[in-house]
């Protein structure tokens, strides 16, 4: 199971947006590379929820 982490960033223009970190698996490999996204905070479950 990959671990996702979420960070609330400040508020600009009056949004507030979150750094997502998901942990993807690669299919050749095996390993573990990071991805990370900055998205509107209430688009968070959303982002978490695509592969």
């Amino acid at each position: 199971m990959a671990k996702k982490v979420v960070a609330t960033l400040k508020k600009t223009d009056g949004k507030s947006y979150a750094k997502v970190i998901r942990a993807v698996r690669s299919e050749k490999t095996g390993a573990y590379t990071f991805k990370e996204e900055i998205v509107a905070a209430d688009l968070v479950k959303e982002t978490l929820a695509k592969k």
